[in-house]
Parts: C-alpha cells; structure tokens; sequence
C-alpha cells in the first residue's frame, strides 16, 4: 500500500506546481487560474511530455475532477433558485434542451462527428463545461480522445465569452439584472460566467452565478439520460439478453456500470447543504477544496490532451458549438428581455 502510494507523489507533485504556477500567474493577469491551469499542463504535456515517473499520479486527475463536482453540491442553493421563480427554472429547461439538442442535431447530421464527441460537446455546452463534459463521458464510457476534442472545445468558447460577453452587454446597454441571467444562460462554465458577470457589476454577477448554479443542477439528470440512452443502444446493438426480465437485468446492469456514482455524492451534498446542517464556514471550506481538486484536475487534464490528436478533428467541433452559440445566446437575449 505504501509502495502505490509513493508510486502517486512524484505525479500529484507535477499537478500540484502547475496549479501554484496557474494560480500565480492569475494574480498578475486577467486569466481564470483553471483555465491557465489547463493551458500550462497542454503546453507542458505537448513539448516535454508526461515522465514515465508521473503518469501514475497524473492519472488521478479523474478521481480530483469526480470529487470536485460532488463538493460543488454544497453551492447549489435551492432556496435561491426558488426565489427566482418560475421564469428562470422555465428558462433555464429551455435553453439546456435546446442546446442538447442542436449540439446532437449538428454533429451528427450537418458535420458528421462521431456520437460521443457530439454528446459530450452538447453536456458542455448546455451546462457546466468540462465539468459537464466529464460527467457524461464517465456515464457513456466515453473515449479519452473524444473527452479531448470536447473539453478543448469548451475551454476555447469559455476563453472567447468571457471577453466577448461583456463587450456585447456594453454595446447593447443591457441592464445589469438582464445581462446577468443572458451569461448564466447561455455561457459555459461556472468560472467564466461568474468572472463575466461581476465584471459587469455586482447585481449582473449576483444573477449570473444563481441562474447558472441552476443550470448545473441539471448536470445530474443530463448524466442519467445519457446514460440511459447510450446503454439501451449498446444492449440492442449487442443482442444482449433474449427478452423479458434477462433482457431488463441486462440493461440495468449495463446502465449502472458507466453510471457516474459520484453523481450520487452530488446530490447527497446538494440535499446536506440544504437542509441546513453545514454552517457558513463549512460551505466555504467545501468550495475551496473543490477550487484546488478542481486545479490539479485541470492540470491533468490539460497535461493528457495532445495537439496532434485534436487536430485530426480539425474545425468541425468549433464550428458545430460557434453555430450553436449565436443561435442559443441570441434567441436567448430576445426571450429574457421580452421576459424580464
């Protein structure tokens, strides 16, 4: 046991001091330090490589980014998602299932991606990132090149709204309530649209976070669905069982075997948080664990993505969530206005 554990230190040292380089280079620059967490990992892992000394620690970078999202439960506050009414829960249904669905509609008929990449640049574009991303290839036993294409994917759109959005608020005057729920809306990952919003202004960023923490509460039942879908269609396709109750058992049990177990962590913080039993400091000492797992995820993740590999992909995953973006935020913008 100590042996396996040594055999993880040299790996979690690398990921570690890419994200105190990360965070560093955040304090001087207008960077998210998880997103320079990925890019320095890319850069390392794309000219150095990955020592054979540290792919075992390196490997853990799952087990951080599975156990991130499960503390991030503690921030899904549905009193506050309550409050907001119905309008935004309506909103929000809406905007999710009408990415899901174009994302689908778009890669696998108008640019012929495979079904996986699709899936998972649907899950990040409709709800949370890479956070999303990960979940749903956990739940599909998705390929790692597919995880890749996706979540490099989803880091170039969370780079490009996080300036973009701003901007645009600003040359249409949106009002700040207005330009807070359009972000949590229609931008990807929680980081970009919480630093986007309070850019803005203190009530942009406030709507911001509530609207989006309500779109990732849906990263659970999205998961579930995936998973279902994707098991059903590999049982027929499979011939598994011959009918009847076999044929069930056969696909519960290849449901639950991709099944993202940690999604049950999840909603077991998310019902703890809320019903009152951790205090104040508890919730903020649970969202700064999930920052730094999320950091040494990030820089795992970035550190296992290669340059070579997504360029056989080319423009077609960026064009597939560009396409859906402007539809999805425009449409978006329109509503919330004619709304609110």
């Amino acid at each position: 046991m100590v042996t396996v554990r040594r055999s993880l230190l040299p790996g979690l040292a690398l990921l570690l001091g890419l994200g105190l380089v990360a965070r560093l280079l955040a304090s001087v620059a207008p960077a998210n330090h998880l997103v320079l967490a990925i890019l320095l990992g890319l850069v390392v892992g794309n000219t150095v490589g990955i020592p054979s000394l540290t792919r075992a620690g390196v490997g853990t970078h799952k087990l951080w980014l599975k156990t991130g999202i499960v503390l991030t439960g503690a921030s899904v506050a549905l009193d506050r998602v309550a409050a907001a009414g119905p309008r935004v829960l309506v909103l929000v249904a809406g905007v999710v299932t009408a990415t899901l669905l174009l994302v689908e509609a778009l890669s696998r008929v108008a640019f012929h991606i495979d079904g996986e990449t699709g899936s998972l640049l649907a899950a990040g574009s409709g709800i949370c990132g890479v956070s999303a991303v990960v979940a749903v290839a956990e739940s599909i036993d998705a390929d790692e090149a597919a995880v890749a294409y996706a979540a490099t994917t989803v880091l170039l759109f969370d780079a490009l709204t996080l300036v973009a959005y701003p901007l645009v608020g600003a040359a249409l005057g949106l009002p700040d309530r207005i330009f807070g729920i359009w972000a949590g809306l229609t931008m990807f990952s929680t980081g970009p649209v919480t630093a986007a919003g309070f850019a803005v202004s203190e009530t942009a960023g406030e709507w911001a976070v509530l609207v989006k923490l309500t779109r990732n509460a849906a990263i659970g039942v999205v998961a579930v669905a995936y998973a279902v879908l994707y098991a059903r269609g590999r049982t027929q396709e499979r011939g598994d069982g011959d009918g009847g109750d076999g044929a069930e058992q056969g696909l519960l049990a290849r449901i639950w075997e991709p099944f993202p177990k940690f999604v049950v962590g999840f909603v077991a913080v998310v019902a703890v948080a809320n019903l009152g039993l951790l205090s104040t400091a508890d919730l903020a000492s649970l969202s700064n664990a999930a920052d730094w797992l999320f950091l040494l995820a990030f820089a795992g993740l970035g550190l296992e993505i290669r340059l070579s590999e997504l360029r056989e992909t080319g423009y077609r995953p960026v064009l597939v969530v560009l396409v859906t973006l402007l539809v999805v935020s425009s449409v978006g913008l329109v509503v919330v206005q004619a709304t609110f």
